[in-house]
């Protein structure tokens, strides 16, 4: 099967499942079942998948605009000028191939209530099970002065793709001895420990082509996931040319002003050659219109089956809920992906789900050959993840063969979780 349906066989597939699900429910349960997974990235691809090889009798409809999905892990790389854009993108060919219907369409309502999702053409998708994996959304009116329009002049790229080549060709137009900024929110964000990662990467390209110019941290937060490990790597590898301002020292960044490339602290402001704001965040939009995000902006879940807390028949995985301890990370949301479909599968059936234990791990790599690990298990405690014993981190000191060696870990890690959820 294509991966990708046109609008055309859409209309005639959804029509034969909208006459299915006016049946009476008693005949509607004699089929196995028809699951809808809204967003395609690390989390959707790899529930969708599980359903599928859990069940080959599920239907199983992945919804995703994008035709190509372009990973923010290994992202970083390419801002630094290490790595090309197409080694992050990746189709959903496979998928299609394995039997989950593909359709390339962007979700505009959510009736619960119906059970039925409807996309941007207007045609509506009953399901028995809706699976939401939208990730994240910018939380624009909480940094005044930031909008999509000013990402065009401060690019966040914490969306893999258009974003990361434009930070990258800022980089590269900047004359040596500029000052590039990275303005860091506050937690939950996505990928806790990606803007310092960021930072020593883009050290590494200035050190190598531009070495008199500097890379300034403004921090929303006082302390950081590996601190230690990101500031022994930037005492070794670049000296004095990345400086930190924390949340105590007046590093929380308050406005901006995109026309004069201005960011505002509350101690001062700061006009660099490269500005890149990456504001706050929260569960992106279809989770609010679902109903599924509260006063937050996440998505409270039974962690044992992913259900929300706030709508009936709808899971959220990955990034958009509140997991408690568990980052919002791919890793993360690739091990809830394929927990949700366990769990789905025992529901539709009418057995007790299992309480899952996932394992999430983080890779950093702050230059070419140089990198360390976070690694955590996470298990159902209350309403949300709570992290249990078996976790690891890497030593602070470590001689360089580890640190290379984990560099090597890291991209296998990332030729196979992409492998594992694309195909």
């Amino acid at each position: 099967m294509n991966a990708s349906v046109t609008r055309r066989d859409a209309v005639l597939g959804i029509a034969a499942a909208a006459t299915s699900f006016a049946v009476p429910s008693i005949l509607r349960a004699q089929s196995a079942g028809r699951v809808v997974v809204v967003g395609g990235g690390f989390g959707g691809a790899a529930c969708a998948r599980a359903l599928k090889r859990a069940q080959a009798n599920l239907q199983i409809i992945l919804i995703e605009p994008s035709t190509v999905f372009t990973s923010c892990p290994f992202s970083n790389e390419v801002i630094a000028g290490l790595r090309d854009i197409e080694a992050q993108q990746f189709g959903y060919d496979r998928l299609g191939a394995e039997g989950i219907t593909v359709i390339s369409q962007a979700v505009t309502t959510i009736e619960p209530q119906l059970r039925s999702v409807v996309t941007a053409d207007g045609v509506a998708l009953p399901y028995d099970r809706l699976v939401l994996s939208p990730g994240i959304d910018f939380h624009f009116e909480a940094l005044p002065g930031y909008d999509d329009a000013s990402s065009g002049k401060m690019p966040h790229a914490w969306k893999a793709g258009a974003q990361t080549l434009l930070l990258r060709r800022q980089l590269e137009e900047m004359p040596d001895g500029g000052t590039v900024a990275i303005a860091i929110p506050a937690n939950p964000s996505r990928c806790p420990p990606a803007p310092y990662e960021r930072a020593s990467l883009i050290a590494h390209y200035l050190k190598t082509r531009k070495p008199r110019s500097k890379v300034l941290i403004l921090d929303a937060k006082d302390t950081f996931s590996q601190q230690r490990l990101f500031e022994k790597a930037w005492k070794e590898l670049y000296g004095d040319m990345i400086e930190r301002i924390g949340l105590s020292q007046g590093g929380r960044v308050t406005s901006v002003d995109a026309a004069t490339r201005t960011i505002v602290t509350e101690f001062g402001n700061y006009t660099p050659d490269v500005a890149n704001v990456i504001p706050p965040q929260r569960a992106a939009r279809i989770a609010q219109i679902a109903g599924a995000a509260d006063a937050t902006g996440w998505c409270p879940i039974d962690p044992v089956t992913f259900q929300s807390k706030l709508v009936q028949n709808v899971h959220v995985i990955g990034d958009a809920c509140l997991g408690g301890g568990i980052p919002k990370s791919a890793s993360a949301a690739s091990a809830q992906g394929k927990a949700c479909a366990a769990a789905i599968v025992n529901l539709l059936a009418g057995r007790a789900p299992e309480a899952p234990r996932l394992t999430g791990v983080c890779y950093n790599i702050v230059a070419p050959g140089y990198g360390f690990s976070l690694a955590g298990n996470y298990q159902p405690k209350g309403d949300i993840f709570a992290e249990v014993e078996g976790g690891a981190t890497s030593p602070v000191d470590a001689p360089r063969e580890l640190r290379a060696r984990e560099a090597a870990e890291a991209e296998h890690w990332f030729q196979t979780i992409t492998a594992d959820t694309f195909g």
